[in-house]
């Protein structure tokens, strides 16, 4: 829980290198990549340290709504950006609630985590399976979603020292052809670049998973050419 902890606070004060943005939309997606790779890891076997906290907000905003924290946060305070910046300190409210339980009981209570249900395996099988059930893993059909749940699912890798696969090492050469394919270059993450040239969010991730095969068809087209030739 402590990595959690760090890794809460150095967000906090640098949303813009994790998320590009405060938004508790996107923290919500990169911590679900984050903490299920290292639960499926096994680097959190007494828990991650946010088990209880769906259940914790909507005891405290009383409600039985379906949407997940974020959402209720969102709706609560506002907006994506107020939410993000409220968050950590009810987010340090709910530890020290869940402490003084552990004190008195002697022991954690046990809590589903209803927004933690992706295994980790290789990225391109769970690409396949996010395509399958977009809001299973990301609550709507978002490529913003998808950029930030792929981005904790890297770092949870990254912090334990595993080196890149073949398909994650593949996967970094995506945002250069898509520079490359709509003649643009900037700073800007490849989610981006396909969001500018889609409608909205929906069509973008539906986009973003067209743009892929063609991109891993062409890089085997090349490799048969090659062989060919």
């Amino acid at each position: 829980m402590n990595n959690l902890i760090r890794l809460l606070q150095d967000i906090k004060d640098n949303p813009v290198i994790y998320l590009e943005k405060p938004s508790i939309t996107y923290l919500h997606s990169f911590l679900i990549g984050y903490l299920s790779t290292r639960t499926e890891m096994g680097l959190d076997r007494e828990g991650s340290g946010i088990e209880g906290f769906q259940e914790w907000i909507q005891k405290r905003e009383k409600t039985n709504v379906s949407q997940s924290w974020a959402g209720i946060l969102v709706f609560s305070y506002g907006s994506d950006r107020n939410a993000f910046y409220s968050f950590f300190e009810l987010f340090e409210r709910f530890l020290n609630d869940e402490s003084s339980k552990k004190d008195e009981n002697g022991r954690s209570l046990n809590y589903s985590e209803n927004d933690l249900k992706i295994s980790v395996r290789p990225l391109y099988e769970l690409l396949g399976s996010i395509k399958k059930r977009p809001g299973m893993y990301l609550g709507n059909n978002s490529i913003t979603k998808l950029d930030m749940l792929l981005r904790g699912y890297s770092l949870a890798q990254r912090e334990v020292g595993l080196p890149l696969t073949y398909q994650e090492r593949e996967f970094d050469g995506f945002k250069s052809w898509i520079e490359e394919k709509y003649g643009i270059n900037s700073g800007q993450s490849w989610s981006k670049i396909i969001l500018f040239y889609s409608v909205d969010e929906h069509e973008a991730l539906q986009k973003f998973f067209e743009l892929f095969e063609e991109y891993l068809n062409r890089k085997k087209s090349s490799e048969v050419d090659e062989n060919s030739g």
